[in-house]
C-alpha cells in the first residue's frame, strides 16, 4: 500500500497530464495529504482561496485521479494547515516553502464569485464602504431606499466623477437586498451591455425576450448611464422599461459621471423621469476620507505601515478613489518585493509619477488672475450682471475652481456673490463643452492655468 507521499505523488503526475501547466502550478502547489481515514483522503491546502476553488473546479477530477491509484479511495475533504511554513515532503520537489507576505492575502471564492443572473459582485457592500462629507448623503439616499424599496427614491440617480465609489454604492443595494433573503429579483447592468443586449435582440428578431428579461425585476440598477447619449431607440426602450417598472413600484436605481440635465443628447422625457426621484452626487473626498479610505484599503489588505506612510499618501493623491487604490496596490507591491515596508523617501521616489501635488492658490486668487487676464475689474466677477465681457470670465473662474480644485458647486456659488449651484453646473458644463471645439478657449485656460 502506498504511503500518503507516494499516493500524492502519483495523483499529481494523472493531474498535470489534464491541466495547463499555469494551472498546475497555481492551485496544486503546496498541497499534501494529510491522513487518509476509511477511505476518505484529506488533502492540506494552503488556504481557504485554494481550498473553495479546488473543492469547485476540480474536485471530481482529484477524486479520479486518487482513484486510478487506489480505488478503495471513496471520498475527499479539503483542509487548510496553519503552519506558516508547509510541510518539505512535497510532491515531485516542485513545492517551494511560502515566506509570510506583507499585505493582500488572498480572497475567498466567494468574495470574487459574481452570479450571472444578478450580475452583482460581492464585494460591494455597505461595510466596505467608506462614508464622508463627500459622499454622505447619497450613502444616506441608499439606506433610505434599502428600508422603502420602490417608494423613499424612486429611482436614485447617483453622479459624479469617474473612480468615487459610484459603483460600488449602487451594487451596495443590490447586496443588502440580496442578503436580506426577501426573494426579490435584483439585476446590475450597464448601460452599455443593456444597450447591447437591445441592439442584439433586434437583430435575431428577440425583441419581446429583451422586454421580458429586464421588466421582470424588482430592482435594476444601471450604471453609467451617460453612455447613452445619442442612443435613440435605446432610449426610448430604457423609457418604455422605466415607465413599466416605476408603475409596478419596482426599485431603479441609476449612476452617471454628471448629472441628467447635463448629458448631452439624452431625451428630455428620460431626464424628467430621473429627476422624478432623488438626484443626488459624489464630491471628490477631502483630506480626512482620503486617509480613512487608505486605512481601510490597507487593512483589506493586511498592510500595516507607520501612520505616517498613509498620511503622506494622502496628503499627495488628492484625485479619486481609484488613484488612491491605485498608488497604494504600488507601495504594497513594492514593500513585498523588498519584505519591508518603505520609508517615505522611498514613496516619494516611487509615486513621483503619480501623484498631483498642487500649488495653495485661493479662490481670491483664481478669481484676481482670470480677471487680469481678461482685463476685467476683479469685482464684476461678483456682480449679478449678464454682461457679455464678464460672463466668461466668471464661468471661466467656476470651471477652474471645479475641475482643478474640486471645489463644490454649491461652495462656488456662494462665493461668487451667492450663486444657486445649479447656475455653477450649468457654467462649468458649458465651458467643459466649448473646449472640446474651441481651442481659442482651450488655450485660454491653459495659460491661465499656468500664471496660476
Amino acid at each position: 500500500m502506498l504511503d500518503n507521499k507516494q499516493l500524492w505523488e502519483h495523483a499529481l503526475v494523472e493531474i498535470e497530464l489534464n491541466v495547463s501547466k499555469a494551472n498546475f502550478s497555481t492551485w496544486f502547489k503546496n498541497t499534501h495529504i494529510i491522513k487518509r481515514d476509511s477511505g476518505t483522503v484529506f488533502l492540506g491546502v494552503p488556504n481557504e482561496f485554494v481550498k473553495d476553488w479546488l473543492f469547485n473546479k476540480y474536485h471530481k477530477f482529484i477524486l479520479k485521479a486518487l482513484r486510478v491509484t487506489e480505488e478503495g479511495t471513496r471520498g475527499l475533504e479539503y483542509i487548510v494547515y496553519k503552519d506558516d511554513h508547509p510541510p518539505k515532503e512535497s510532491a515531485q520537489g516542485t513545492h517551494k516553502e511560502l515566506r509570510e507576505p506583507i499585505g493582500t492575502p488572498l480572497p475567498s471564492f466567494n468574495d470574487l464569485y459574481i452570479d450571472k443572473e444578478d450580475n452583482l459582485n460581492p464585494r460591494y457592500v455597505f461595510s466596505s464602504f467608506i462614508i464622508g462629507p463627500f459622499n454622505e448623503l447619497a450613502h444616506a439616499a441608499s439606506q433610505a431606499v434599502i428600508k422603502k424599496l420602490g417608494t423613499a427614491y424612486n429611482p436614485l440617480f447617483i453622479y459624479g466623477e469617474t473612480g468615487l465609489g459610484k459603483t460600488h454604492l449602487i451594487q451596495s443595494i443590490g447586496n443588502y437586498v440580496k442578503k436580506m433573503g426577501v426573494g426579490k429579483k435584483i439585476h446590475y447592468t450597464t448601460s452599455e451591455k443593456f444597450s447591447i443586449d437591445y441592439i442584439n435582440s433586434v437583430q435575431a428578431n428577440k425583441v419581446n425576450g429583451f422586454k421580458e428579461k429586464y421588466r421582470k425585476y424588482d430592482i435594476l440598477i444601471m450604471d453609467d448611464i451617460q453612455f447613452l447619449s445619442n442612443k435613440e431607440k435605446t432610449q426610448e426602450e430604457l423609457f418604455h422599461l422605466f415607465n413599466t417598472l416605476y408603475d409596478n413600484n419596482k426599485q431603479i436605481i441609476f449612476s452617471s459621471d454628471k448629472h441628467p440635465t447635463y448629458i448631452p443628447d439624452l431625451e428630455n422625457r428620460l431626464k424628467s423621469r430621473f429627476g422624478a426621484g432623488m438626484i443626488v452626487d459624489i464630491q471628490t473626498p477631502d483630506y480626512e476620507s482620503r486617509l480613512a479610505i487608505l486605512k481601510s484599503k490597507a487593512g483589506t489588505s493586511n498592510f500595516s505601515p507607520p501612520d505616517e506612510t498613509l498620511e503622506y499618501l494622502a496628503s499627495i493623491i488628492q484625485g479619486n478613489i481609484r488613484d488612491l487604490e491605485g498608488v497604494l496596490n504600488l507601495v504594497i507591491c513594492q514593500s513585498q518585493l523588498k519584505n519591508r515596508y518603505l520609508n517615505l523617501n522611498e514613496i516619494k521616489v516611487l509615486i513621483k509619477n503619480s501623484a498631483k501635488p498642487r500649488k495653495s492658490v485661493s479662490i481670491k486668487d483664481v478669481i484676481k488672475t482670470v480677471a487680469e487676464f481678461y482685463n476685467i475689474e476683479e469685482e464684476t466677477i461678483y456682480e449679478k450682471t449678464r454682461r457679455k465681457e464678464v460672463v466668461k470670465p466668471r464661468q471661466v473662474v467656476m470651471y477652474i475652481l471645479r475641475e482643478d480644485f474640486n471645489i463644490s458647486f454649491p461652495s462656488i456659488g456662494q462665493k461668487l456673490g451667492g450663486r444657486d449651484h445649479t447656475t455653477v453646473i450649468h457654467s462649468c458644463e458649458k465651458i467643459k463643452n466649448d473646449i472640446k471645439h474651441d481651442n481659442f478657449l482651450l488655450q485660454e485656460i491653459e495659460q491661465i492655468r499656468g500664471i496660476l
